[in-house]
Parts: structure tokens; C-alpha cells; sequence
């Protein structure tokens, strides 16, 4: 077992010195602000909810876990579950695991916990599969129906619920038995601000379909319900739609029908529509208040879904028969007695469903009869409350938390007892808080609060709580638990928290004052028969059977059970059932109301620590002796503390356990008792001081075992640097000596190869010439090349200059020299067309040399008839087509792409558009290019599409739209042209400043055949101007703007590509950036 040693704080709360909620407290916070949320009191498990998944769960734990034993490893559930499902395996013990804890403690999640826990280490199986499955499926279930969002908890149990798991003889789950308490069924029709109702409805209308909706005649919206809480209707984190769907696998896992599913959800939407019923205030024809129905819509579906007659139902609600023996009596509600009635009807059938699902589940997972079998209980019930307005509710909670603790208080003496007993040890009385007289008050048969309350109940004459309040002030004046307003005048005690409506009971966990308004009508719990008639009348399986008292055959004029006798009752079967098992608890506590990870409020959680009365269950497992262990364990872990001991004991272990006490000054026998297969320690002081010794005797004996560790390490090494200098001398020594045997050995063969060589000269020199070889290998190699090229020449490919077919070079030294001749021979081909266009144009100042000559190279009889066959349309697109060569090629990516498409001129289609002809003017001549362009505003980089016309004088831009003539530039007035390298269509037109239009400022425009459209410009001013028409090529450039210039910065896009979809941004009052 852990102590002191590795551990945060101390893990077990037997052994805190010194023994103060404050430092409890204090130890509780420490080992939850890091992370450690499990601490033990003995057996008893304290877990903090740490509102966060911690990784200290899963299949890796588990395994731990189980081969481990308590004390063993950390505190954590898995080691508390551990030791109830081993008890239950091998000793044939039958368990009980007690949750306790205020909402939001997380009991849930611990019930969970050890469920999944017991789920994994027992046995597998087909059968046993679907037995775990079924059992953990009922989890979800159970909680859509019984669960709900609370101010503290987002997934609060609204209700009290026990399972019996029953195993076989080899520790495998044959099944199970739930029983559930006291589920808060006024939450079905009320909730507090800030809270929701139960999940189910929440579920059912995010989650069904609409097809389902609509056979339930429910709408998604739930502001459109009065039982649900219009301000909260979703929880953060939880996920209503998914929940549904899970819900509705669990049920079918479990072992309902569809139809029962489909059954279940019919009268869970009549208990929403129950809500929508409106009543309103009618008369008799005598003038005495009665009731009805404003909206006979909400009816009318409710009978229709569930087989009622309407005015069955509107009867029932309006009105109550009064039977006697001899006569039926029918007495009209008012209003607020029918919403009574309805509400009262609302919570009966939801809280009766909730216990036909309870007992639908225990039918599938109940164990058939005769089998032999032990039981595991897992009880998660409500933990001790004290609110600011408490009624019959914490009244009853309170009343099981009292008998809970008196079981513990009981169980845990006992359990001591039966220990001492079988150690040999003496049993000494101890002195502890018997809350019996608690109990007593509360259960008594003839004078308890119970039996008042159901006394008051049953008496015929005016009953109020008033009565019932006086009633307890004449009985318990004198009773030392028990205070009032009544009780403390007659004490001459003064307490301005005590109401007049008020009692006060001092629990074990602390005083508790209970406001008595509501206590006869909560017990009474009673559901007009005219209601219970009518919903047996149904021809709803399910509904029907929910009411069996509204059978007329059955109809019995004997009151039903009161609520606090229902609950008395199953309490006093709760705890035979606790009596009978070996119990294992957990506490549950919450360190802050907000929910918030990290945070731990000391009020809350001391306040927490009274209620489970967790200092008096340290004061209950300390009121013997502290600590206990078995001799070989103890043994194992002292033996180090005596030389007698260490390092080997070969002795037996009780006498070494005496051996290693004896000969420490602190163990004398009052501290310390010698058991039959124990060893007993009275105080943890004791026990710190056993591990401080065995601290320092480690450190002593890490020293010593360094020590030696060094000095072996050190005499290892040496001898290890021994071997190897001695084995790296030998391998060196006989390396150097293979290296000179080898140098030698090469220049000996080397003195022979030359030696061989000059002899063999000498015989050789008089037979053959000197320089015979070099004339043999250019007689070779000549007659290659003449064969080479005869062969070439017998296959060279026609004069096509489309065919570029050439034969390739017989021998690699050839390949330089067939790749000229290819060239060569193609020049050769393309010699007509070349010369036939260059003789046709005006000289070019930028054209290369290597054209010129070309030029002026003589004209073939195949160039002259090459030549006959253009047509003049032909020849004038070769010279555009060789005017962009020499403008774009090289320079603009958008060159390439245009080289085989053919420039057509017209894409606007000009010949049938009469108003953009009439804009050109006879005068010009033909319109050289007319296509659509985007004009770019300099101002702000929007763009507006223009048509641009092209003619032999001018540059005319027109709207779009209207075919107005909005801008004429003249060529003369084209200073020059900038365009970027990319494959994009933006270029700008600089204008000069004399002209009319440049006042005005350059043009920014966009063209899809910017290739085309400047060639066919440059050519046209070359012929107007005779001038050339500078182009500049550039990815930066500045436009004039009115009087100022704007610098055009253009830069790729993510794409890469160039022609995507301009982006225009302006950057300041003198910069424009263009992506590409």
C-alpha cells in the first residue's frame, strides 16, 4: 500500500494526522488539483467529480486492475469493484456497492464505471455477451426516461434505482433485477428556472423523423409545449437527435418490440399534448364555478392516437364523481381544480410508464428460475440534501441517507468485529453517534412523522398541514431532534430562520428545517377515479394497462397507499436487502456548482463531508487500530529494516515481522497487536514513522548498492579497454603488414608488364611500320562516312516542308553531323515560303540577320509554285502571323496558344449589328478588329465591358449596351502599348498628352485576343504613322491618371496558369495590384 512514498497527499484517510476536517479538506484539494479523484477511508471510496475525462480508465487499467489488490496500486474504482466482484467469485460472497452523493457528484458516472468494469473481467461468451450488452443498454434507457438537467447536473437522476446483477457459479452474468425510487414526477409538469424537463421529450423532438412527428401529431418546435421549458431547451455538450437514436437501439438490444417501442413513444407524446389542454372558466345554470375545455383540438388528437372518446376524456377532466356505498355523486372543478386534475393525470401515467419500463427491462434480463446464483447490488440513490426551501421530497431522501448511514455505521463495526474475532484480537467497545434515535423519528410505527403524516392523511374533518404541524409540535415538544417555533417559545429560544410553517430535524449530517406546506397533498398523492376510468377505457394496450384500478370489476373503495408509506416500505426492503450482502461504498462529491474543471470550493465540499459524514466514518475505521496488513506483505516491504531480515529471511513470516518490531524502540506492544495472519498498528503515527526508517534504509542501501555498481563498472571497463587495445594492435600490425606484401607484390607485376612489353616491341618493330595503324583507322573511318552519306542520299524524305522525317545515323560518331544535315535540308524546304514573305514586307529593323539572309537567297521553280497556290487572304494572315512571331515570341506566355488559331477579326459578329457600322464612317476603310474588352477602372480596379472597334485611323470604344460611340482615339495619338509576360489579356494604351482624349489619361484594358488585337494595331499605325508602334513587354508599369500616375504592379494567382479571372486592388492613391 502506498503512503507517503510517490503518493500526492495521503491516499488514505485512516492515516491523516492530524485527524480535522481542515485538513481533510486540505488533503482532499491537494490530491484533486492534481488529478487524483480517487482517496479511501479503509474500503470506503471518496471520489471528487472532476467535470473532465481523465485517461485513467479503459481496457489498460482494467487489466491492471484485476491482477492487483486493493492497497496495491492507487485508489480507484476498478480496485474497489475489483474486490467486491473477487469476494463474489471465490468466496461466495453476495455484494452490494452503495453510490451516494448531491447531484452532480457524478454517481452516475461511478455506476457506470463499475458496471463497464464488471462487464469486462467476467466471463465471455455468446450468451454472456448478450446478458453484459443487455445490462449496459439499460443504462440509456433508463436515463432518457429518469434523468434531467438540473441547475447542478446536466444529466441529473431524478431518481433512486438498485440493481441486483446475478452471476453463476464461475462469475458470469445470467442477469438482473432493477428496482427504482421515488422518480420526481412533479418535474413532468414543472420546472425551475434554468432546468429542463426529462430528456425523453427533449430527445423525441430533435431525433424522430417527420413521418414519425406526424403519427405522434407532435411539431419539432419545443417552445410550442407548456410542460417544457421554453428558456432551455438544449444542453451544451449533449446532442438530443443522437441520444434518440441510441435510445431506440438500447431498447431493441434490451429486448422490445417495435410495436413496444412505438407504444411507449404514444404515451410519452400524450403526456406533452396533456400539457397543451387549456381550460377555461365556465358556469352552471346555479352559478357555480365549473369548467371546460377552450380547444377541443388538443382532445380530439389525444383520443384520436390513443383510442378515447373526446367527451370521455373533457368529462373526466371537468368533473369527479364522489362514490359512496349507497349513491354516486358528480361534482363540477373550477379551473384550477381541473388543471389540478390534469397535471395530476400528466404525472401519474409518466411516472407509471417509467415503472412499466423498469419492469419491461427486468423481464428481459431476469434469471429463470432454480439457478444457482450470487448477487452484486449497485445502488446510485439521491445523496443528502439541504436547500433553502426543503419539502416532503428532501424529507423522505433525508430519511433514506439516515437509514443508509445507520447500515454503514452497523456493517462497518461489525465487519471490525468479525476481524478481530478471527485474528484472536479482543474486541473493545467503541464509542460512536447511534443514529437509531433519528430513525426512530421518522419510521416509528405508531409515533413517527410517517405515521402522523399518514394518520393526518386518513382522518375524515378539515386536514391542512396546519394540522399536521401542530400535531408533531404536541408529540416530539420534548424530543431532543427535533425543533419548531412551538417548541423553541416554550424553550424561550429565539431563531429567526424557523417559520411558522417550519420543523427542524438534527440529522447526522446536520440540522435540516422542512417547510411543511404541500406535505398532505404529496402524500396523498391521489388521481380522481373518474381519470383512472378513462385512460382504462383506451383502447391503447400500453395506456390501458398503466390503470388497472380503472377496471369497473375492480373497482375498490379502499384508499390506496400513501407515498410515504410506499416509500417506507422500500426502504425497509432496501436495507434487509443491504443486511444481507457485504457492502462496498463510494462517495460522490461535487467540488464546485458550476461545473467547471479545476475549480474546488472548500464551503461546498466541506459542507458535502458533513452530510456523508465521511469524518466520522475516519473517527468509526480509526476507533480500533489504524492500520492492518498480513505478515508477507508487511514483511516484504520491512525486511530491509533489520539485519536479522536482510537480505534473507528464512524464517517464518510472523516471526519475522517480531524479529524487525522488536528491534525498533518506536513498535512497543501498545502499539502494535499480533494477529493470527496480521499484523494490527494503532496509530498512523506508527506507520509514518516504519516508512520514514525504510526511506533512509533505502537511501543507505541505493549508496551502498552505487558503491559497488561503480566499482564493477570501472573494473569491467578496464578490462574491457585491455581486450580491445591488445586486439586492435594485432588487426593493425597484421593490416599494415598485408598492405606492404601488396605494394610490393604490384610493383614487381608492373616491372614485368613493361619488361614484357619492351621485348615484345623490339621483336614486333621489324615487321610493320610505324603510323600503319593511324592510316588503317582513317582509311576506316572515311569509308563509313562515304557510306553513310551515299545512304543518305538514296533516302532522303520528300521535299514537303509539312514532312519531317529524316533517317537516323547508322553509328553514334555520325549523330552531330546528321542533325545538321536535317537542319539544313529543312531551311532548304522552307526557303520559298520565307523568301515570298520577306520580299512582301517592309524592312524590319528588329528582325534577326539570319531572315535577311534568307531574304535575299534565290527563288526554285518548287518556291515559285509553293507560292502560286496562296491566295492574297492567305499571304496577308502569314505576315500577321509573322508580325506577332517578331513582337510576342519569347516574350509573352500567351504567344504560344495563338500560333495555330487563325485571326478572325469580327467577334461580335459586326456584319448584323448596322448601329456599331455606322460609328466606323465610310471613310475608314473596313474595321480591322471588333471584339468585347473590359475597360479597368483606375480608380478603384472595377471592371465595365466595352466594345472595342479597330480601325485603319482609330480606336473606338463603345457601351456594350447602348452601341455609343463613348471614346475615339485616333492612331496618331497611340504613344505605346505595355502588356505583361503572363498568358493574361490586360494591356494599357498610352496616349499622349497633346491629344484630346489623353488629357483624360491612359487606357487599362482587358482583351481575350490581346495577341491578335495588338499585332493588327501595330500594323495599322506602321501603315497610317509610318511609324512603329512601341510595345513594351513588362510586369510593371505606370498609367497616366488625370494629372497624376498610377503604378500597375501585376503578379500571378495561386493558379499559376495566367488566365484566370482578374483581381483588381488598390494599394494606396498611387498603386493598383493585379492578380493574374
Amino acid at each position: 500500500m502506498t503512503l507517503l512514498e510517490g503518493s500526492i497527499g495521503v491516499e488514505d484517510l485512516v492515516l491523516l494526522e492530524p485527524l480535522e476536517e481542515e485538513s481533510m479538506l486540505k488533503n482532499l484539494q491537494l490530491r484533486y488539483e492534481n488529478k487524483e479523484i480517487y482517496t479511501y477511508i479503509g474500503n470506503v471510496l471518496v471520489s471528487v467529480n472532476p467535470y473532465q475525462q481523465l485517461p485513467i480508465y479503459g481496457p489498460e487499467f482494467i487489466t491492471k486492475y484485476q491482477e492487483c489488490t486493493f492497497y496495491e496500486l492507487k485508489p480507484h474504482i476498478y480496485a474497489l469493484a475489483n474486490v467486491a466482484y473477487q469476494s463474489l467469485k471465490f468466496r461466495d460472497r453476495d455484494q452490494c456497492i452503495l453510490i451516494t452523493g448531491e447531484s452532480g457528484a457524478g454517481k452516475t458516472e461511478a455506476s457506470k464505471l463499475v458496471m463497464s468494469y464488471v462487464a469486462a473481467v467476467c466471463g465471455k461468451g455468446e450468451q454472456v455477451n448478450s446478458v453484459k450488452e443487455q445490462l449496459l443498454q439499460s443504462n440509456p434507457v433508463l436515463e432518457a426516461f429518469g434523468n434531467a438537467k438540473t441547475i447542478r447536473n446536466n444529466n441529473s437522476s431524478r431518481f433512486g434505482k438498485y440493481m441486483d446483477i446475478e452471476f453463476d457459479f464461475k462469475g458470469s452474468p445470467l442477469g438482473g433485477v432493477i428496482t427504482n425510487y421515488l422518480l420526481e414526477k412533479s418535474r413532468v409538469v414543472k420546472q425551475l428556472k434554468g432546468e429542463r424537463n426529462f430528456h425523453i421529450f427533449y430527445q423525441l423532438l430533435a431525433g424522430a423523423d417527420a413521418q414519425l412527428l406526424a403519427a405522434l401529431k407532435l411539431e419539432r418546435d419545443t417552445g410550442g409545449y407548456a410542460y417544457l421549458n421554453r428558456e432551455v431547451s438544449r444542453v451544451d455538450g449533449m446532442d438530443d437527435a443522437s441520444n434518440f437514436k441510441s435510445v431506440q437501439s438500447a431498447m431493441t438490444v434490451i429486448g422490445f418490440s417495435e410495436e413496444e417501442i412505438r407504444w411507449v413513444l404514444e404515451v410519452t407524446a400524450l403526456v406533452l399534448k396533456l400539457g397543451n389542454v387549456k381550460l377555461s372558466d365556465e358556469f352552471q345554470a346555479n352559478g357555480i364555478p365549473a369548467s371546460g375545455i377552450s380547444d377541443a383540438r388538443g382532445v380530439r388528437e389525444i383520443g384520436e392516437m390513443m383510442g378515447l372518446d373526446s367527451k370521455e376524456l373533457e368529462r373526466a377532466l371537468c368533473s369527479r364523481t364522489m362514490a359512496t356505498a349507497k349513491e354516486k355523486v358528480v361534482t363540477a372543478l373550477n379551473v384550477v381544480q381541473a388543471q389540478y386534475a390534469r397535471d395530476a393525470l400528466a404525472k401519474n401515467i409518466y411516472s407509471r410508464l417509467f415503472n412499466w419500463i423498469v419492469n419491461r427491462i427486468n423481464e428481459s434480463i431476469k434469471v429463470g428460475i432454480g439457478e444457482k446464483k450470487k448477487v452484486m447490488g449497485v445502488l446510485d440513490i439521491y445523496g443528502f440534501e439541504i436547500l433553502e426551501d426543503n419539502s416532503f421530497e428532501q424529507f423522505v431522501i433525508n430519511y433514506c441517507n439516515e437509514k443508509l448511514q445507520q447500515v454503514f455505521i452497523e456493517l462497518t463495526l461489525k465487519e471490525e468485529q468479525e476481524e478481530y474475532k478471527r485474528e484472536g484480537i479482543p474486541w473493545k467497545k467503541v464509542d460512536y453517534f447511534d443514529n437509531g434515535i433519528i430513525c426512530n423519528l421518522i419510521e416509528h410505527n405508531q409515533r413517527g412523522i410517517l405515521a402522523m403524516l399518514d394518520e393526518e392523511c386518513l382522518r375524515p374533518g378539515v386536514v391542512s398541514d396546519s394540522t399536521f404541524l401542530a400535531k408533531l409540535n404536541q408529540l416530539f415538544s420534548k424530543h431532543s431532534h427535533y425543533e419548531s417555533k412551538v417548541t423553541q417559545n416554550a424553550q424561550r429560544q429565539y431563531d429567526h430562520t424557523m417559520g411558522l410553517s417550519c420543523f427542524r430535524i438534527c440529522h447526522y449530517a446536520g440540522k435540516v428545517t422542512y417547510n411543511v406546506n404541500s406535505f398532505i397533498d404529496k402524500n396523498n398523492d391521489l388521481l380522481f377515479r373518474d381519470l383512472s376510468q378513462a385512460m382504462w377505457k383506451a383502447k391503447h394496450p400500453l395506456l390501458r394497462s398503466l390503470f388497472p384500478e380503472g377496471d369497473p370489476k375492480q373497482a375498490s373503495l379502499k384508499r390506496p397507499p400513501t407515498a410515504g408509506a410506499q416509500f417506507k416500505s422500500s426502504v425497509a426492503i432496501l436495507m434487509k436487502n443491504l443486511y444481507s450482502k457485504n457492502p462496498n461504498y463510494i462517495r460522490c462529491i461535487k467540488p464546485n456548482e458550476h461545473q467547471q474543471r479545476g475549480q474546488f470550493s472548500r464551503e461546498l465540499v466541506a459542507t458535502q463531508a458533513r452530510y456523508l459524514g465521511l469524518l466520522e466514518n475516519v473517527r468509526v475505521r480509526r476507533a480500533g487500530y489504524a492500520f492492518r496488513q498480513g505478515y508477507k506483505p508487511f514483511l516484504e516491504r520491512y525486511r530491509l529494516l533489520s539485519r536479522s531480515t536482510w537480505p534473507r529471511w528464512n524464517g517464518g513470516d510472523r516471526e519475522g515481522v517480531e524479529k524487525i518490531l522488536g528491534e525498533l524502540s518506536a513498535c512497543t506492544s501498545e502499539e502494535v497487536t499480533f494477529g493470527k495472519t496480521k499484523i494490527f498498528i494503532k496509530s498512523p503515527k506508527t506507520l509514518f514513522y516504519l516508512e520514514e526508517q525504510r526511506r533512509l534504509r533505502i537511501q543507505q542501501l541505493a549508496t551502498l548498492i552505487q558503491k559497488i555498481y561503480r566499482g564493477w563498472r570501472c573494473r569491467t571497463h578496464y578490462q574491457q579497454m585491455r581486450k580491445s587495445q591488445i586486439l586492435i594492435s594485432s588487426w593493425f600490425r597484421g593490416t599494415m603488414q598485408k598492405k606492404r606484401y601488396g605494394k610490393m607484390k604490384a610493383s614487381v607485376l608492373l616491372i614485368q608488364a613493361f619488361v614484357r612489353g619492351w621485348k615484345a616491341r623490339k621483336d614486333y618493330r621489324k615487321y610493320f611500320r610505324s603510323g600503319a595503324a593511324l592510316t588503317l583507322s582513317s582509311f576506316i573511318y572515311k569509308s563509313l562516312a562515304q557510306k553513310f552519306l551515299l545512304g543518305l542520299k538514296n533516302n532522303l524524305p520528300s521535299t514537303s516542308i509539312l514532312d519531317k522525317k529524316w533517317p537516323a545515323a547508322p553509328y553514334k560518331c555520325f549523330t552531330t553531323a546528321n542533325q545538321e544535315l536535317q537542319r539544313l535540308y529543312h531551311q532548304w524546304k522552307c526557303l520559298p515560303l520565307s523568301f515570298h514573305i520577306s520580299v512582301s514586307l517592309p524592312p524590319f529593323p528588329a528582325l534577326p540577320p539570319s531572315s535577311m539572309i534568307i531574304a535575299s537567297a534565290p527563288t526554285h521553280s518548287q518556291c515559285k509554285k509553293f507560292r502560286d497556290q496562296l491566295s492574297p487572304k492567305q499571304v496577308e494572315v502569314l505576315r500577321e502571323k509573322l508580325c506577332a512571331s517578331e513582337l510576342f515570341k519569347g516574350k509573352k506566355a500567351a504567344y504560344p496558344p495563338s500560333v495555330p488559331v487563325p485571326f478572325r477579326g469580327d467577334y461580335i459578329g459586326l456584319r448584323g449589328n448596322p448601329k456599331l457600322q455606322k460609328l466606323t464612317g465610310r471613310e475608314e476603310g473596313p474595321v480591322l478588329m471588333a471584339e468585347t474588352v473590359r475597360k479597368v477602372n483606375r480608380g478603384n480596379g472595377k471592371t465595365s465591358s466595352r466594345i472595342l472597334l479597330l480601325t485603319k485611323g482609330h480606336v473606338i470604344l463603345t457601351d456594350s449596351k447602348k452601341s455609343q460611340a463613348k471614346t475615339v482615339i485616333g492612331l496618331e495619338s497611340v504613344a505605346g502599348v505595355s502588356v505583361t509576360s503572363f498568358q493574361d489579356g490586360l494591356f494599357c494604351l498610352h496616349l499622349s498628352e497633346i491629344s484630346s482624349v489623353g488629357s483624360k489619361g491612359d487606357f487599362l484594358l482587358v482583351s481575350e485576343h490581346v495577341v491578335e488585337l495588338l499585332t493588327k494595331m501595330y500594323r495599322a499605325v506602321l501603315d497610317t504613322t509610318q511609324r512603329q508602334l512601341p510595345i513594351t513587354v513588362a510586369e510593371q508599369f505606370s498609367v497616366k491618371f488625370k494629372e497624376s500616375n498610377v503604378t500597375v504592379k501585376v503578379t500571378q494567382g495561386p493558379r499559376g496558369n495566367g488566365n484566370g479571372k482578374l483581381s483588381c486592388k488598390k494599394k494606396g492613391s498611387h498603386g493598383l495590384e493585379v492578380t493574374v
